[in-house]
């Protein structure tokens, strides 16, 4: 099957009246169709200090990265090392770093929502004292040009360009991670599996993605059929989240997705940034026809999908590290029991 993947020019969204109206339409009908497209001329132009950064994360010793263990954390950041978290119950084979919102430690009283067991201070290396202010000042970055995105998206669907903003001011949840995946030593010596990051729909509103020069990223554009998206320097790829479609009523699409193993020997490292709305924030329809001519959100067996952000994200979380949710959340372990299979 071929399948070309939208490339869009954030320029031409400031440009005429005509330029703007032509990036509307070909952004309303990527996310419509495909749900995945690549973003240039965004103005972010330090791709590759930050690969760079992550590879050097990634080349500390064990034992500094360790010192991060995401075991040790209930609100589900720090260091995972490869298997660490499960998609669909089946381990991923990737090394990872999560970071959330810097925000002070608190500890959650009784009848708290659980998604607020989320919220805390971040876990940074020692060994590596430059990687806080330059992942911050990504994410910064990244915050603007995600909101900016978002509006966009809006207006791409007749709605109001700011329709969304209550769900995410003053304190979006966004959620970076670094990625390593490294491929089997030599062929032989793999496992049987190849699965990098196993079959996913992103929980949130919309993912910025950074990778290397490595292909991987599939897309599932038809009845179960993947593509690859192809590698295009410089570029975001953006893709939607289950928040968007169901505030779309299934017009915008959260599509499935996953990351292959790269080759025998064989390094890839990838950076996502997820832009979601706050964690006790709620999504309401957009006001655009095309939301109330969509044919409602995708009915996929053992996925509902949650209008309040917190709830939604705590599905994933307890999918995706059961040992966390024994080790520091045992209240929830039999809903964990009962949904990572």
């Amino acid at each position: 099957m071929t399948v070309t993947f939208p490339v869009l020019d954030l320029r031409d969204a400031t440009g005429t009246p005509e330029s703007k109206a032509t990036f509307l339409n070909q952004l309303r009908v990527a996310i419509h169709e495909i749900g995945f497209f690549q973003l240039i001329g965004h103005g972010i132009d330090d791709f590759d200090k930050m690969l760079e950064l992550s590879r050097q994360f990634f080349a500390l010793p064990e034992q500094d990265k360790l010192a991060l263990n995401i075991l040790d954390s209930p609100l589900f950041r720090g260091y995972s090392e490869i298997g660490r978290e499960h998609t669909k119950g089946i381990p991923d084979h990737r090394q990872q770093l999560d970071i959330g919102p810097e925000q002070p430690e608190r500890r959650p009283a009784p009848g708290d929502p659980v998604y607020q067991r989320m919220i805390g201070p971040n876990r940074w290396p020692e060994a590596m004292p430059e990687l806080r202010p330059a992942i911050e000042s990504w994410i910064t970055r990244l915050t603007g040009l995600s909101h900016r995105m978002l509006r966009l998206i809006c207006e791409s669907l007749d709605a109001p360009a700011d329709f969304l903003d209550d769900v995410v001011d003053p304190d979006p949840q966004i959620h970076l991670k670094l990625l390593h995946y490294p491929g089997p030593p030599l062929t032989g010596q793999d496992n049987g599996s190849d699965q990098g990051t196993g079959i996913h729909n992103d929980l949130g509103l919309l993912t910025l993605l950074v990778r290397d020069n490595n292909s991987g990223l599939q897309v599932a554009v038809k009845d179960g059929q993947f593509v690859e998206v192809p590698v295009l320097p410089e570029a975001f790829v953006v893709n939607l989240g289950e928040l968007l479609e169901v505030a779309t009523n299934g017009y915008v699409r959260a599509t499935l997705h996953r990351v292959v193993r790269p080759a025998p020997g064989v390094d890839r490292y990838s950076i996502p940034f997820f832009y979601n709305p706050r964690l006790n924030a709620t999504m309401q329809p957009l006001p655009s026809p095309y939301v109330e001519a969509a044919d409602g959100v995708s009915d996929v067996a053992g996925n509902p999908l949650f209008a309040l952000y917190g709830e939604n994200v705590m599905k994933g979380m307890i999918r995706s590290f059961p040992e966390i949710i024994a080790r520091h959340h045992p209240d929830l372990a039999p809903v964990a029991g009962s949904t990572s299979a």
